[in-house]
Parts: C-alpha cells; structure tokens; sequence
C-alpha cells in the first residue's frame, strides 16, 4: 500500500494522467453527485492538497453483493478510488494480506489515523450468543466492529444489511442480527441501503467525504439526500402509465409487452426511495423496473418482512393520492371526460355570444 500521506494528483500524475484528463474527471465527479458550478473546483483541490483517506473496509454477516456492486462503478472507476483516492488499508475480500498480517493492519490503521479513517461496513452483526454467529479471526464480529469504530471519524453502512439488517435480521431472526447503528451509537454514521447499494452512489459518498471532509445532507434516517430524497416511482420512465390507468395485468401479456406500469405486478417502486430510476445500474444502461421486473423495495427497512414481492399493496403507507391503481384509471377518464364537457360547454356559451353579437348588429 502507498503513504496516506500522498494524494491523489499525485498518483495519477506518475501514472501519466494529464491535467486535461484530471479536469475532465472532477467535472464527471461533481456531475454524478450534483454539486453545483464549484464543485469540480472543490473536487479538483481537495484532490490535489489532502492526503488519500484512510478507509477500513469490514465483513459481518453478508453475501459481499455490496463489494459486488462497488467494483462496477463508472464514474469514478472504482480503480481510480481504491487506488489513488482513496488508501484501502484493510478489506479481506479483496487484500492480499491474511490471518495475523491482515489483523495487524487493523491495529496499525487504528493507532497511526486514530480519529481520521473512514471505517466502511458491509454486512451486520449478529449479538445471541455473545456474538458467536459470526467470528473473524478468533474474535466475535461484534467485537471487532466496536472496536474500529471507536478510532473511527466516520462510519458509512454499505447496503441493507449493515444499514436495516436485511435477511438475516428478518423474522424469526435466529441469531439476533442488527443493522450497526445498534452498536455503534457514538459515531456519525451515513447509511447506503439496497441490496446492493448502486455502485456510483458508493463511490459518490466518499467522493465527497473525501472533498468536503464531512458527510453529505442526511434525511432523517440517515441516508444521504443527494441519492435518496425521491421514490423511485418519481422518475421512473413507467410513470405516465401509471397515470392513464394502464398497468401490467399477468407476466407476458399485452400491457407487458407495450412497457405498462408494474404495480399490480407487486412493483414497490411508490414506497422505495433510491435513485435506480435516474442513475440506474452498470453505467446507466438499465434497471430492473427497465428490465420487466418490478422493484422489490430492497432499500427500504425491513423489506423481508413487508409482504410477498409479487403481491401488490393494498394500502400503501405515505401514498394517499394514488393508493388504489385500480380506480386511477377511472379517475384519470373521469377527470379527461369532465375538461371535454367544461371545454364543450364553454365553447357553446362563446358561439350563443357571438351569434348574438351578430344579430344586434
């Protein structure tokens, strides 16, 4: 691994990048995170003056979909943030370290960037049994975690596990699996839920922890506003069909094959916020409503445990306006028939006027 201490213009700078290149890529930067016109000047002299940040990267209870997802980012590449934004001191999935080296890095990043690492969590920790459903190295998860988290200046919770507890936190919840707020309470924690989070939202956030030095706006249960402030149904490209009342009926039929809208099908895109329907997944080709798959709510507390995933929702909570898909439809005749009369009766009162007007005159 390299110095912390060196930056990441410097690396890329040995490596040949241009200045124009360089430029290019904090423009990419502040775009994907919607900062404003000085953005990629504040990207581009953080970059160029702060030293790389130290980030430790651990594994509870998952299935490494997080990591999965994290290595497909496009912008940033994810080799451009392992290597040279950012100094990955310690993840076992991917370091080439193991056993007692690998633990060793744990104490050194803890002891030599005490108050200043990025502590990275992907996976949850189960607490029956004192923790003994999940060991790393020897030692109870749980353990562990606390520990990196104490010397930690901020922790970030990869995915639905590490952020609500995902399948393994879901009912009965034999082992007593808890997202990390539950055991981390005295640290700043930034949560990244779906399962798995977009690659270029987990890149974007410690893009800007990187620049700015602190955590993005959160809303009120922690996740950063830039990527979670609207549902997915928002944005979706389904939307307009929802509206006029059109929706998919069975999988494969008519309405399917004309791209209606997936809500009877299940689709939990009106109570799931994340920004799939606008970044969109390996390079913003596509994502699974584009694909004929309704959303499953993955990034939405306890989503497990909220009904079958191809079952539509009766009622739907914060959704009072477009509770029930089945008289939208109606609705929207109801409300298109009702500005035909209006504009035919108007239109009637205009020409009795001016038959009038001619008359007298």
């Amino acid at each position: 691994m390299m110095a912390a201490a060196e930056t990441f213009y410097d690396v890329i700078r040995r490596q040949g990048i241009t200045r124009r290149s360089f430029t290019k890529f904090c423009s990419l930067t502040a775009a994907s995170l919607g900062l404003g016109a000085g953005g990629p000047a504040a990207i581009a002299h953080a970059l160029e003056t702060k030293p790389r940040l130290p980030v430790i990267w651990m594994h509870g209870l998952e299935c490494t979909c997080c990591s999965e997802s994290f290595i497909r980012s496009a912008h940033p590449l994810a080799k451009d943030v392992i290597l040279s934004m950012i100094s990955l001191d310690y993840d076992d999935t991917i370091m080439a370290a193991a056993g007692h080296q690998a633990d060793a890095i744990l104490t050194e990043t803890r002891e030599k960037h005490a108050g200043n690492y990025v502590l990275a969590v992907e996976g949850n920790p189960p607490l029956n049994e004192d923790g003994m459903y999940c060991i790393d190295g020897g030692r109870p998860f749980v353990e562990k975690l606390r520990e990196m988290a104490a010397g930690a200046k901020f922790v970030v919770a990869w995915g639905s596990c590490a952020s609500w507890g995902c399948v393994q936190a879901a009912k009965p919840n034999p082992t007593h699996a808890v997202p990390i707020d539950k055991v981390i309470l005295d640290k700043p924690i930034i949560k990244i839920p779906g399962c798995p989070p977009i690659a270029e939202v987990m890149t974007g956030v410690l893009s800007y922890i990187l620049t700015f030095d602190q955590l993005p706006e959160l809303d009120r249960q922690g996740r950063p506003k830039m990527f979670y402030s609207q549902r997915i149904h928002d944005k979706c490209y389904r939307r307009p069909h929802f509206d006029a009342g059109q929706f998919v009926e069975s999988w494969d039929d008519e309405g399917a094959r004309k791209g209606y809208c997936l809500y009877k099908m299940g689709c939990k895109g009106p109570t799931t916020y994340n920004a799939c329907s606008t970044v969109r997944w390996n390079n913003g080709v596509s994502f699974p409503i584009q694909s004929g798959h309704g959303c499953i709510g993955c990034s939405e507390n306890a989503f497990w445990d909220q009904g079958p995933f191809y079952d539509r929702l009766t009622n739907i909570p914060y959704f009072p306006v477009e509770a029930n898909a089945d008289v939208v439809g109606g609705t929207a005749a109801a409300i298109v028939a009702g500005a035909v009369a209006i504009h035919a009766g108007v239109t009637a009162i205009r020409s009795t006027i001016k038959s009038g007007e001619k008359t007298e005159a």
